[in-house]
């Protein structure tokens, strides 16, 4: 059983270890109206946002006896908590699934608290809570041909989860190396803008010509 969160760029973030229990909350909403002289009427509404709450660690040290995966793919400590940091400040959702079970939904991250202990240096312990998402579907009020009016379902598209891929229209002296270094923060990522915009540059990577739109991962 693994704990992931994916982002709308399908990296995956896998828990290191397991917690040892998870909490989903749900509850009914409700809309309580005040009637005067009779008090206050409660009235069913549909499902409130359900939450996921659970606690573990980030180990220092990879042991398998409770470690998931290999120990080349424990994360540092820091890095991943830092990384929990970024997801909540997300604007978009990810999804979160626990393998072997049937929960696998998109959610926001709702708040993250991280705990160090002093006779355990290195190791992060954490609690973390997830808010389920869900598509808002807006209804719209239409006249009949009876000339009643008719609520109708506002069918939108689905909200794409994925992030987009930012673009960059190459300029005079442009290199792919010098793009990765400027958009990306790192030179040797020019080999990903290339393989994403191969049928672009061509054969050459060095071949780039100004006014292209290449695609940045």
């Amino acid at each position: 059983m693994e704990f992931i969160l994916i982002n709308g760029k399908g990296e995956k973030f896998t828990f290191p270890v397991n917690p040892e229990e998870v909490s989903i909350s749900r509850q009914k909403g409700f809309d309580t109206t005040t009637i005067l002289s009779y008090g206050e009427f409660d009235f069913p509404q549909g499902d409130k946002v359900k939450e996921i709450s659970f606690a573990s660690f980030f180990p220092k040290e990879f042991d398998e006896s409770f470690c998931q995966g290999s120990e080349q793919d424990l994360p540092d400590p820091q890095t991943a908590m830092n990384t929990l940091n970024e997801f909540l400040s997300l604007k978009a959702p990810l999804r979160f699934i626990i393998t072997e079970t049937a929960v696998n939904v998109p959610v926001f991250v709702s708040s993250h608290q991280s705990t160090f202990r002093g006779g355990e240096p290195g190791d992060v312990y954490f609690d973390i809570t997830l808010r389920t998402w869900r598509e808002m579907k807006a209804a719209k009020t239409a006249a009949s041909s009876s000339g009643q009016s008719a609520t109708a379902v506002n069918k939108k598209p689905r909200v794409d989860m994925k992030q987009k891929n930012k673009s960059y229209i190459v300029k005079s002296g442009d290199s792919l190396s010098k793009i990765a270094k400027l958009e990306l923060g790192n030179s040797s990522d020019w080999q990903k803008i290339y393989q994403m915009n191969k049928k672009i540059i061509g054969s050459n990577p060095s071949a780039i010509k100004p006014g292209q739109k290449l695609v940045l991962p």
